[in-house]
Formats: structure tokens, sequence, C-alpha cells
């Protein structure tokens, strides 16, 4: 028997389980915590059930990104199950014309086999400004994409591309949730996350001073702070 609380960690777009590691090393004690493999699967109803399949009954639900879009497919396909939810650096919109036109080129610059030019690419507004010079964060980031690879990529694209939007849905969540956003995050801006903390119910936003799109590795004791407060209340 474990009082722990089953806890679901959703990654973002080329990012695996080290996005997440200091929130499994420091909530271990309150949480049993599983990070889900979001690189198979062409559509985000797809990883959703993939997802579900292999979760407990019911657990806590956490997503940033690229996670908190799987996350609002697992909302529509099993609410009973999710008893907490945290957003992190999302939005519950479609992408825009722009957006997509931006996505297709990187779909192209992969194909064409310059699959490791991707990430630096996108590295400036992936994380704060004055964090570019970090080394250990960089390297960290640079490391998952790598361990994703073009394949999964590529998947993943074409499945944000085609995501719906997502507004009409919030209101029907009725579970505590946490939206939480950095700042200076320039994919997913900080009115998207006000935005869907207005339309839940029951949810409560935090901005995180000085942090850009990659919030959990950012700002990672903070991220940890409010999850254990967010578990536990």
């Amino acid at each position: 028997m474990t009082n722990r609380i089953p806890l679901l960690l959703l990654p973002g777009l080329l990012c695996d389980a080290a996005l997440w590691q200091h929130q499994t090393e420091t909530l271990a004690d309150i949480a049993d915590i599983t990070v889900a493999n979001l690189t198979d699967g062409d559509s985000g109803g797809a990883m959703a059930q993939r997802v579900l399949a292999a979760a407990p009954d019911e657990f806590a639900l956490a997503g940033l990104s690229m996670g908190g879009y799987v996350a609002f497919e697992i909302l529509r396909q099993a609410p009973d199950r999710v008893k907490r939810l945290a957003l992190f650096d999302t939005t519950a919109r479609a992408d825009p014309p722009e957006k997509v036109k931006l996505r297709q080129g990187l779909i192209d610059l992969a194909r064409s086999g310059a699959f490791k030019g991707v990430t630096p690419r996108l590295l400036p507004k992936l994380i704060h400004p004055a964090r570019m010079d970090d080394t250990t964060l960089v390297g960290g980031i640079l490391g998952m994409a790598e361990r994703v690879g073009r394949e999964a990529f590529l998947r993943q694209e074409r499945m944000l591309m085609l995501r719906p939007d997502s507004r009409h849905d919030l209101r029907l969540i009725h579970c505590p949730t946490l939206v939480a956003c950095g700042r200076q995050d320039e994919l997913t801006p900080l009115g998207e996350s006000e935005e869907l903390a207005e339309r839940i119910p029951r949810a409560k936003l935090v901005v995180i001073e000085d942090c850009g799109h990659l919030s959990t590795m950012e700002r990672p004791r903070a991220v940890s702070a409010m999850m254990r407060y967010w578990l536990q209340v």
C-alpha cells in the first residue's frame, strides 16, 4: 500500500523524461510518477489512447506545451480519471496559419537531412535569452531532441498542425487545475495561459518570472514547489 498520488507527466515537442527530471526526483515522496512517451502516434487522440491504456484508474495529470495538448485529449476521452490537472506553457488554441507555415518549414528542414539544425533554430524561443549561455540547460535540451529523433519529431509536428481548438472544452474541466507560464514565454505567450485560467472553472494561474517556454527545466525548483502544493491541497 502507498499513499503517494499517481502522477502522470506529459512532455513537450522534442522532449522526453529529462524535461521533468527535477520534479520526478523531488516529488517522489508524495507522488508515484510516470513520464509518458509521446513519440508514437500521429494524432493527439492516438497519443492519449496509448497513455490511458498504461495509466492507473485515477491520476493527477501535468503537461507542458505539446503535453498540454495531449492532456486535453485525455480529458475528452476519460475526464473522470483525471483528479488534478496542471498545464505549463501551453494553449487551448489550434495553430494559426503562420504557425502552421513555421511547422511545415521545420518539417521540410528535418526531411532534408538537417535534423540536428532544428533545435538550435528553435532554441531562442524555448528559453529565456539570459540562459542561452547556460551550457548545462542547453545541453539538456539538445540531448532530448537527439534522443527523440527525426521520425518522432515529424509525427509530433504533424499532430500539432492538425490538433483541434480545445477552448470550448475548458468549461467542462472541474478538477483542481494549476495553470503556469513563464513570463517571457514566446511560443505560448502568457495571455494564452490567462485565457486557460479564466475559462477553466477551478483554475489558478501562476506566472513564473524570468522564464521562457521550458519552465520545468529553466525554473525547476519553483515548478516543483508549486506542483507539491497543487498535489496536496
